[in-house]
């Protein structure tokens, strides 16, 4: 069984900001799809590929992840290298993209939670650039809506990220970072 969360913070107010990445990639995912309700998240199991998959979006806000994850990871049994949290990364360009295994948190509070919380980061992390602020506070900036350009170029990556789910759904993580890292 696979987990695969998207990160991002609930409610009206926070829809298309820069730190809801995570949301929108799920969304898009899962199309019109109806979530179920359980240890403060919203969920999907599908079985897809002759996996059995949990799609995952915390309601615990950003900083408050990891409380989440690992409720739904002891429920279900997952192993942690068969998650995958998708997020939003500030040190990448908006547009790009990178997979890793086993990596720090790069300063995103609810990867820091996650790996708080799981006691390990031996998981998967589909990091989704949204540029460094120029001119902002990090935490405004994260916060903050993109602008109908930026939706643009970051609709073209939540649109391939389809593929890298899939590919991950039917292999594991280091497969799926071979196969994308420097192409997505």
């Amino acid at each position: 069984m696979k987990l695969i969360v998207g990160l991002g913070n609930p409610g009206k107010e926070y829809e298309n900001t820069r730190h809801n990445v995570g949301f929108m990639v799920i969304d898009h995912y899962l199309k019109n799809e109806t979530f179920k309700k359980k240890f403060n998240g919203l969920f999907i199991k599908k079985e897809l590929f002759g996996e059995s998959v949990i799609f995952l979006k915390p309601l615990s806000y950003m900083n408050l992840s990891g409380q989440v994850v690992q409720k739904y990871k002891h429920f279900f049994k997952i192993d942690d290298n068969n998650i995958l949290i998708i997020h939003d990364d500030l040190d990448l360009n908006l547009g790009k993209a990178r997979l890793k295994y086993g990596s720090s948190s790069g300063g995103n509070k609810g990867v820091k939670s996650i790996i708080d919380d799981l006691g390990t980061k031996e998981f998967g992390q589909y990091k989704i650039g949204i540029s460094k602020p120029t001119y902002h506070d990090t935490k405004d900036y994260v916060l903050s809506k993109f602008t109908k350009s930026e939706l643009e170029l970051l609709n073209n990556k939540i649109i391939e990220s389809v593929d890298v789910i899939n590919y991950y759904i039917k292999n594991d993580i280091n497969e799926t970072i071979n196969r994308f890292n420097g192409k997505i």
